[in-house]
């Protein structure tokens, strides 16, 4: 487990910077003359590259490369970082913030998949939790302290912290990852099979689902509580703090609860339950005073991030040791995407101009949908025979990784 959490390390830089963003929006904005919707594509383009990245550049990778993969996949995550802090333009930064999505979005499949390997099937919960808890970690530690620090030094000093927690993080990779296991080389035609598994899809389609509502929600936090209706939040912190210390609860608690239900479609069940149901109510709560609004955002962020760890370990269980990995690639894909088009749809509703207090509904709305499909398409899907993995034909090993 030492190593599943080093690679946990890793994930902590990618939650830090795949967040921050969302408390940056209006400073970034100010600081290029720009609306908050068009500085609000930054969050775009930085999860649309990643949902682009993470099924592609997998399927390129060597087999036998995956800890190449994980390195370099950190490596470009952290230039791109830098490249954002120093970035003279909104343009420039919308390129740089693609580049970092692109890394993100490899080293996180990889990341998964690697700790999964690193475990016996027992603790393969556990291990997976460990990734989404160190996600979950850099939202709950990094992003007040990124917003603290951008309040006072600049946004720009916060991506620079990105990049050193990057670097930190690719050094200690680099010293004391061992090579990993080679696995079955995949192609894209075959990738695209797993897609047609009626299971793969329903459970890749409810993550999709839920992203939409919970992470393209997040992306306009501050903007959203700041609304007079929400209670013309000024001092975003408090709430960014409830709902990370709601995320790592969740991310952490999940693991066991995995481990200890085989099929864990109950559990996928209630935490969609409890997602619709604190996006429902965080306008209501907000509208009688903001601080009672901590309640429901507590329990949006703690059962957004436990959601994707029973939706992982199924996917593995579904489609075995071949296809189980690139299930996972296609669920983290489908994650990003999910909140590449709900911050799109939350710029364009700003670029409307409504009132920011009508995104929770919506995205309450989005996560019903999830929850529908999961009572109706992957209920049906689970009742057919699992699934049989990919075949694919084994390849050499290349030398050196």
């Amino acid at each position: 487990m030492k190593l599943v959490y080093l690679l946990g390390l890793g994930a902590f830089a990618l939650g830090l910077d795949a967040y921050v963003t969302a408390g940056l929006l209006p400073v970034i904005a100010d600081d290029f003359h720009a609306s908050v919707s068009a500085a609000g594509q930054m969050v775009t383009t930085f999860t649309l590259a990643y949902a682009i990245a993470s099924p592609i550049f997998a399927t390129l990778l060597s087999a036998s490369r995956v800890r190449l993969g994980l390195l370099g996949s950190l490596a470009v995550f952290s230039l791109a970082n830098a490249g954002s802090a120093i970035a003279g333009s909104l343009g420039l930064l919308l390129v740089a913030r693609a580049f970092a999505g692109v890394g993100a979005g490899l080293y996180l499949a990889l990341a998964a998949s690697a700790a999964a390997s690193l475990v016996d099937e027992k603790r393969r919960g556990r291990a997976l939790a460990v990734i989404m808890g160190g996600m979950s970690s850099g939202t709950v530690i990094g992003v007040p302290l990124g917003v603290f620090i951008a309040q006072h030094s600049g946004w720009r000093t916060t991506l620079w912290l990105v990049t050193a927690i990057g670097l930190v993080s690719f050094a200690g990779l680099a010293l004391r990852l061992p090579v990993l296991p080679a696995t079955t080389s995949v192609t894209l035609r075959q990738r695209a099979q797993v897609v047609t598994d009626p299971r793969v899809a329903s459970i890749v389609g409810v993550s999709f689902l839920a992203a939409v509502a919970s992470l393209g929600l997040y992306t306009y936090f501050a903007p959203v509580m700041a609304s007079d209706i929400m209670g013309g939040v000024d001092n975003i912190t408090p709430y960014l703090w409830a709902w990370g210390i709601g995320g790592v609860i969740g991310s952490f608690l999940i693991g066991p609860l995995v481990d200890r239900v085989r099929r864990p479609y109950s559990l996928v069940v209630g935490i969609l339950v409890l997602l619709t149901a604190s996006l429902a109510l965080l306008r209501p709560a907000a509208t009688v005073t903001p601080l009672l609004a901590l309640l429901p955002i507590a329990v949006w962020g703690a059962v957004g991030w436990a959601l994707q760890v029973p939706q992982q370990n199924d996917l593995l269980l579904a489609r075995g040791d071949r296809g189980g990995p690139v299930a996972v690639a296609l669920n983290e894909s489908a994650l990003y995407l999910g909140s590449a088009v709900g911050s799109g749809l939350g710029g364009i509703a700003f670029s409307l101009d409504w009132d920011g207090a009508v995104l929770p509904l919506f995205a309450a709305g989005a996560a019903l949908l999830g929850l529908v499909l999961q009572l109706t398409g992957v209920r049906a899907a689970q009742r057919r025979p699992a699934g049989v993995p990919v075949q694919a034909e084994p390849v050499a090993a290349d030398a050196g990784s």
